[in-house]
Parts: structure tokens; sequence; C-alpha cells
């Protein structure tokens, strides 16, 4: 790796990798709900009417993302469905909560896509000899984001993932990006974080001593990016950007 600037790169994965257009919510929620309702019914779980169910899921949520944005923390929605399934009285085993939970998670993951041959990119990327990563923020348990990476065929170039719903603290904190490089095994200041949130992802890895990538898409369209940081409109931009940095290393 010699002369080399750029050895990893780690991603955001929410509108980075995985593209949502504007969601509906409401629509989501209730789907969660439905089905996972009827997931408990099947397995002869004692859930209460439906309605209950639905309003006790809501606002327990609701309280659980207010609680997150005052502390900071994210919380894991699989220890959460296990806490209501123990109020309950479910009789569940560790891989059926897991099955629960990407219930609960499948309707969202339905709105994702990615952008056109971008396992391809990724194995370019790889190819290259560069190492990758993924540092989200979210409160999803990583059994389910890996099981949608998966489905979408992008799981095995990302040996390394961080969810802050299994750390203490979360972006645009440093720690977590430094975290992210001890794993990758790579000095921060020879890593790109790639991301589409100036307050979380751009903030966060410039306070860490990597390189920033910002990711545009049609919410970010108008904001100010800070000077010496690298635009992308796609994922694929990637591969140039790294040649050029590479490139620029060796002349001087």
């Amino acid at each position: 790796m010699a002369g080399r600037v750029v050895e990893a790169i780690l991603f955001d994965l929410g509108q980075t990798l995985l593209e949502f257009s504007k969601l509906r919510t409401n629509r989501l929620f209730a789907a969660s709900a439905r089905a996972s309702y009827a997931w408990l019914k099947q397995h002869a779980q004692p859930v209460p009417f439906f309605l209950r169910y639905r309003l006790k899921h809501l606002f327990g949520l609701y309280l659980h993302l207010i609680y997150s944005a005052l502390t900071g923390n994210d919380f894991d929605s699989l220890e959460l469905l296990k806490g209501y399934g123990k109020r309950y009285g479910f009789t569940l085993s560790d891989q059926q909560y897991k099955e629960l939970n990407w219930i609960w998670y499948e309707p969202l993951s339905k709105e994702a896509v990615t952008e056109p041959n971008l396992k391809e990119t990724l194995s370019t990327l790889c190819a290259m000899g560069l190492k990758l990563g993924i540092v989200s923020n979210t409160f999803v348990n990583k059994d389910s984001l890996q099981r949608h990476l998966a489905q979408v065929g992008i799981l095995e170039f990302f040996p390394v993932q961080l969810y802050t719903c299994d750390f203490p603290y979360r972006k645009p904190d440093p720690r977590i990006f430094l975290d992210a490089a001890r794993q990758i095994g790579v000095e921060p200041g020879r890593i790109l974080f790639v991301g589409d949130r100036l307050d979380t992802d751009i903030k966060g890895s410039i306070a860490a001593g990597m390189r920033p990538v910002f990711k545009r898409i049609h919410a970010n369209r108008h904001k100010t990016v800070p000077a010496g940081v690298i635009e992308i409109q796609k994922i694929a931009d990637l591969q140039a950007v790294v040649e050029q940095l590479n490139a620029a290393s060796i002349k001087t």
C-alpha cells in the first residue's frame, strides 16, 4: 500500500448504499404492525387485541426515539421486542425474535433501492485493494440489516459493519468512526467516509481525521458543502475519486 492515500472506504447506509424515496411512515408502520400481529397469532402467542397492540408499539417507538434524540444513544429494536414479549408472556426462541424483528422491518426494506450496477462497483473497489465497511446510525438490529444487504446482493463486500444500536454513542461522535477504523485496520487518514448528511457523516468523519465524501441526493441538494469535502452523485464515482487521490499522492 506504499504511496497510496486511500486504503479503505466506509459508508453510511440509508440514502447512501440503500436509497429511499419519500416514505409514508404511517402506512409502513401499519403494514408492519399487521404482519407482525398475524405472525404472532400463527405462532400461538398471547397478543392483546390488535388496536391495543398497534398503539402500544407506536407509542413505545415514539418514546424510544425521543429518548434517543435526548441522549444521543440508539436503542436496539430486537431488545425492544424482547421486552414487549416478556411483558406479554411470549414463548419465542432467539431465532424467532429475530424473525419477528425482520417482519417489522420488511415493509421498509421493500421501499429501498440501490443504484444501478452497485454490486459491480463494489466489486471493482475491492479489486483495487480497498477495504469496505459500514457505519450507520440506526435502531434496527443488525440481523435484519444484514439480511437486507444479503437480499440486494452486497453483504459480502462489508466484513466490517458498525450499527449504533450496538454502541453507547452515534455519529457524529468521532468514537464510532475511530472504532470502525480500528476494526477495518486502516489509519483514519487513509479512509474515505461516504455519507449524505453534513451534520453526522461529514462532521463526524472530519473530526475523526478521515477524508469526507458527500453524496448528493434530492434531500440535500441545497446544502452548502464545506471546503475540501469531495462530492459525488453516485457510488460509482468513487473509483475515479480514489484513482485521482492516489495518483496525486504519487506525484507529490
